[in-house]
């Protein structure tokens, strides 16, 4: 941990590698490096697959760079629920950057969790906090739920869409609405770009949200267009929330949610060890698995049980 505290990157890579492996030492570490937390700014990336995140993320690692930031990368992968195992796509378009001592990037399996977030992406991300990196870039899969997992880690969120992304917009209103700090058109080269934009100025405006206005704006990453443009915005984005009451709320919710996660994970383990050792409970769950009754049923005349204080032992 000291090691980790004085800027060793390979302590810092081994960190990372605890968090994935959901270590017995994580609850440790995540309270010791706790008091260091606070000065990086999150930003999470996301949408659809082949919108360009990855490129859109190498320019944005640049552009940090020049403003004099350390920039820590989450690239998070499509991995087998199986084996849980990353990817390294994402590494190897990045690997610009391999050589800065400035910049750390990792790629982390999605795990099968749910909209493409792992459990271990907001650890990884206080690690990273921790470590002294100014910006946290978190790049997603993206897919279903993705946009509103990543809502609850990140400071500012940007959802990058295509000329090709109308249907997504149809099908997601609502969602993209909610979540979207910052619209990003990308591969804004192709046909039909404009159309897109002004798709979303309009659905931005019959929103009447008040406060921050959500930028829409126009990038051609591959050819470094527009890059710099968002970086700033991204920026301005972070000014507003640390001259508003916005940074309060968004740290409180962001705080919920780690609590209900880590609280749900502490009482799922506590269930698999407790189901076992309880004699009634553990019937109920061979009659689940068995097809003789269905999950709620189990789960509904289990719940009393495991309320009941253990018989002793």
């Amino acid at each position: 941990l000291s090691k980790f505290l004085s800027g060793d990157r390979l302590a810092l890579s081994r960190m990372i590698t605890l968090v994935e492996n959901q270590s017995d030492r994580l609850p440790a570490i995540m309270s010791e490096i706790h008091k260091h937390l606070g000065k990086a700014y999150y930003v999470g990336i996301t949408g659809p697959p082949g919108a360009g995140k990855s490129t859109l993320v190498n320019r944005l690692i640049a552009q940090g760079r020049a403003l004099g930031k350390k920039v820590g990368v989450i690239a998070i992968d499509p991995s087998s629920p199986f084996s849980g195992g990353a990817l390294l796509g994402d590494r190897i378009r990045m690997q610009d950057h391999a050589s800065d001592e400035g910049v750390f990037i990792r790629s982390l399996g999605s795990r099968g969790a749910h909209g493409g977030v792992s459990r271990a992406t907001r650890d990884v991300v206080r690690l990273m906090d921790a470590f002294g990196m100014d910006w946290v870039l978190i790049e997603t899969v993206g897919v279903g739920q993705t946009e509103l997992d990543i809502m609850e880690i990140a400071h500012t969120t940007v959802v990058v869409l295509t000329p090709e992304s109308g249907d997504t917009i149809q099908t997601m209103k609502a969602g993209l609405l909610e979540v979207a700090d910052v619209f990003v058109v990308n591969k804004a080269d192709r046909e039909g770009a404009d159309k897109i934009l002004h798709e979303l100025k309009a659905m931005l405006e019959m929103s009447h949200a008040e406060g921050w206005e959500v930028p829409v704006l126009k990038t051609q990453a591959f050819q470094n267009v527009g890059v710099k443009e968002l970086a700033e915005t991204l920026e301005a984005h972070r000014r507003y929330l640390n001259t508003s009451s916005h940074l309060q709320e968004k740290l409180l919710a962001l705080r919920e949610a780690e609590l209900e996660e880590v609280l749900q994970e502490s009482f799922r383990q506590w269930l698999k060890g407790e189901i076992p050792q309880r004699p009634e409970a553990e019937a109920l769950r061979q009659k689940v698995l068995s097809g003789e009754i269905s999950a709620y049923e189990g789960a509904s005349r289990m719940f009393p049980l495991l309320q009941r204080a253990p018989a002793k032992r």
